[in-house]
């Protein structure tokens, strides 16, 4: 297993390679909780790194919640990504705070010189949530105001910084309202935000986007649940509903993306991995994923070893091999 603590649950990550070295940053809290769904709310940010992808060496945890109750993370440290820029590291991820009661989801920012140690920026850093294009906390239509997982690449046409978050439409009906907008920015530090890239109304939420190029096509990645699906989805998705990671292709960074006639790139109906991400070592892109739950329903919290993706020519993407801890 590529991943799996003792004392810990993990699930959702993200990856920085420096050098030869591969650091994972990941979601944990503590198996003395004894209920895995209480794990959300009593989170830090873990720290492992490898050389070989299979054995990795967990390090000091780099976040947690910060202390002061009125701090734009008091309450959560969620999930994020790495970018570096101008000699130094830089993380964004999600913080929810305790006046608000955890509710009101936004993106902040940390930096870091070594990958081990992180200062947190005082102000909210990035991609103001705008309510033109996107939903506003209203328990009536959702449990939160979703605003997470921000996910940061750079364009190599023209250098500019795009920002990819997990975050529901402001219209169209309340069950498929999962969109995954988009700001950008120059500098890291002042971003524009802009409307969604993405919106199919297939699903409540999509979380944990990623966005990478490969080969000739831009692919857009995220994970949805089963148990989100829309009612639009039901009529239009192959198969019964399933949790995974699903994927979209376009020409471009910003799209527009589109659907292929199945778009899981490894989905079941008990959700057995979830939260997928790639990563690229030489020429083979590798999918990993958290262990999520088994066939009972339980709930795992491991990382996966990794799996080779293959490209085909019409641009649609499979695994090369099942992930045999899933089966």
């Amino acid at each position: 297993m590529a991943l799996a603590l003792s004392d810990h649950w993990v699930w959702d990550f993200w990856f920085a390679v420096d050098g030869e070295d591969t650091h994972m940053f990941f979601l944990q809290a503590a198996r003395t909780l004894g209920d895995p769904e209480l794990r959300h709310w009593n989170v830090s940010i873990g720290h492992a790194v490898s050389r070989n992808l299979i054995d990795w060496q967990p390090r000091k945890p780099i976040l947690a919640p910060a202390q002061h109750s009125d701090a734009p993370d008091s309450c959560t440290t969620w999930t994020g990504s790495v970018v570096r820029h101008k000699r130094q590291w830089v993380m964004f991820y999600t913080g929810t705070s305790q006046v608000e009661d955890g509710k009101i989801q936004r993106i902040c920012r940390a930096t870091s010189h070594d990958l081990d140690h992180w200062q947190r920026c005082e102000a909210v850093a990035a991609a103001v949530h705008d309510p033109s294009h996107y939903e506003v906390f209203d328990p009536n239509s959702w449990h939160d105001q979703s605003w997470r997982d921000p996910w940061v690449v750079r364009d190599p046409a023209d250098g500019r910084f795009h920002m990819f978050i997990t975050s529901r439409s402001a219209h169209g009906p309340a069950d498929g309202r999962g969109a995954i907008a988009h700001a950008i920015s120059d500098d890291l530090e002042h971003w524009e935000t802009r409307p969604p890239v993405l919106a199919p109304g297939w699903f409540g939420e999509m979380e944990v986007p990623q966005v990478e190029r490969i080969g000739n096509h831009w692919y857009l990645f995220c994970a949805v649940s089963a148990r989100y699906h829309s009612q639009a989805a039901q009529r239009e998705l192959p198969g019964p509903a399933r949790t995974g990671t699903i994927y979209f292709i376009a020409d471009r960074l910003t799209g527009p993306f589109r659907a292929l006639p199945d778009p899981f790139l490894h989905g079941d109906a008990h959700g057995s991995l979830y939260a997928g991400r790639l990563l690229r070592v030489q020429d083979q892109w590798l999918f990993f994923a958290f262990r999520n739950r088994d066939p009972d329903g339980r709930f795992i919290g491991e990382i996966s070893d990794p799996m080779p993706v293959r490209q085909h020519p019409d641009g649609s993407l499979s695994l090369e091999r099942e992930p045999a801890e899933a089966c």
